[in-house]
């Protein structure tokens, strides 16, 4: 049939199959090709959605957009504020801020020395603020959240003061940090809380989460206005742990970590850290001489915004008498109304294997570097109770004119009471936590965790929280 022109006539299905077949080849073939990859490929496993429960009322997901988180803790304690900012991966892991796993940097006084200035205590934390954005990339900094977590030093503050002072605190963050902040990230942590993210963050960094209970350690943690103990108990102790009064913190605090279920055994000591133990020691002998003070000193102690007479005895300090004051001062004889106590009335938890590996912290360290017994280069060491004693007999037949050249890493205004820390800190482990004079402890202050050292503190706990998303 002829074509006029002008005309329009339908081309079957098949004719322009024809026309156009280079075009659909050219088309079909990468499009097959990609069908067939996908079809290839594993699937996404069922997982991989599901939450990991860090059992702080939020869950952490594997599958974050972001590659790496940064939180930024301060820890306002009552001998000095330090901050902290760590780095996170995906899992949850660790990872380097420059050449290590940490920034951490420290500074005297703590925030409770500024008690009549609230703004002064704020803008004491500038330079630590300044250090923390400094490495923390600007574009995560919004993103990024800020902790200020004041302990036992604000604690034991009057009235009003520590609010005041964590108010000018709150406005410090608001107007002059480019971290994230929310007000009520800035708070006095109860006891409870310390000690349990100080146990959770020597248990992380040990790589002990996930696992059974006997298989973690447990904590001791000695701050300068209170003292922890954490360690982990079965769940026949924790369900026959003794009731507290209407107010007070549970003995046992449950936890959810890395798909495991523990039940923590925690309690807060307040005033019983090395340098409030100092000022309820004083207070056993009053405005008498005492005999823990090193002779030749006749002064006073200041602590938390009162002043103590410090006089040492006429006839030296004296290890038996001043023990026996530090059993007064730790109120070791108060009638325990609960199946076993530590002291002061209190419930020890009930032992186990959770208490039988124990890592102790903070000041007992640093006072056994400077008696001489441990050696401070390094980040653990193996000691006993019985150890204190050793060196507590030495420093107590020491006069304070000789103790410089004898205890040179002492700070001077720590040199009067050598004898009653290391009294205090023997005491304290056996006679008020009951642990056997000869029975090994692990001195800590850092942790090795992928070849790296990490301060064995509580921000690590707190900041696994902090970025950790809502439940």
């Amino acid at each position: 049939m002829v074509k006029r022109p002008g005309s329009r006539q339908h081309d079957s299905l098949s004719d322009k199959i024809q026309r156009y077949r280079s075009v659909l080849l050219v088309i079909s073939v990468p499009v097959m090709l990609i069908v067939f990859v996908l079809f290839l490929m594993p699937g996404r496993a069922p997982s991989s959605d599901v939450a990991m429960d860090y059992g702080f009322g939020r869950k952490f997901s594997p599958n974050l957009k972001l590659s790496k988180r940064y939180a930024v803790i301060f820890d306002a304690g009552s001998s000095g504020s330090r901050v902290h900012v760590y780095c996170f991966d995906q899992n949850l892991d660790l990872v380097p801020i420059g050449k290590d796993l940490e920034l951490f940097v420290q500074i005297k006084p703590g925030l409770s020395a500024y008690a009549s200035d609230p703004r002064a205590a704020a803008n004491s934390l500038t330079t630590l603020l300044d250090k923390a954005e400094g490495v923390v990339p600007q574009d995560l900094r919004p993103k990024t959240p800020v902790v200020v977590g004041a302990t036992a030093g604000l604690r034991q503050l009057e009235g009003d003061t520590p609010d005041r002072i964590l108010q000018a605190v709150r406005d410090l963050l608001r107007y002059k940090s480019t971290f994230k902040f929310e007000p009520d990230w800035v708070t006095v942590l109860d006891g409870s809380q310390e000690g349990s993210y100080q146990w959770v963050t020597i248990n992380y960094l040990l790589g002990n989460l996930g696992k059974k209970y006997s298989n973690t350690v447990g904590v001791v943690d000695l701050g300068g206005g209170s003292v922890q103990m954490a360690y982990a108990i079965s769940e026949a102790d924790a369900a026959n742990a003794p009731k507290l009064s209407d107010g007070e913190d549970s003995y046992v605090k449950p936890m959810h970590l890395m798909g495991t279920k523990y039940f923590l055994y925690v309690h807060s000591y307040l005033r019983y850290g090395l340098l409030a133990a100092r000022a309820e020691i004083l207070k056993v002998t009053e405005e008498s001489e005492n005999p823990c003070v090193l002779a030749g000193y006749g002064g006073s102690y200041k602590y938390g915004g009162k002043e103590f007479k410090a006089s040492a005895s006429s006839s030296d300090s004296n290890l038996q008498e001043c023990q026996s004051v530090a059993i007064k001062a730790l109120k070791v004889n108060d009638t325990c109304t609960h199946m076993k106590c530590t002291f002061g009335g209190v419930w020890n938890g009930g032992g186990g294997d959770g208490q039988k590996n124990l890592l102790v912290a903070s000041f007992f360290f640093d006072r056994a570097a400077e008696a001489g017994f441990i050696d401070p280069s390094q980040p653990v060491a193996k000691v006993r109770p019985a150890d204190f004693e050793t060196a507590a007999k030495r420093a107590c037949q020491t006069k304070l004119d000789e103790a410089k050249s004898i205890y040179p890493r002492v700070e001077e205004s720590n040199l009067p009471y050598i004898c009653m820390d290391l009294v205090y800190q023997h005491t304290l482990l056996v006679l008020g936590f009951g642990i056997d004079p000869w029975h090994e402890i692990t001195l800590v202050k850092q942790v090795k965790y992928q070849n790296a050292l990490v301060e064995a503190a509580w921000p690590l706990g707190s900041a696994i929280e902090a970025i950790s998303p809502k439940r």
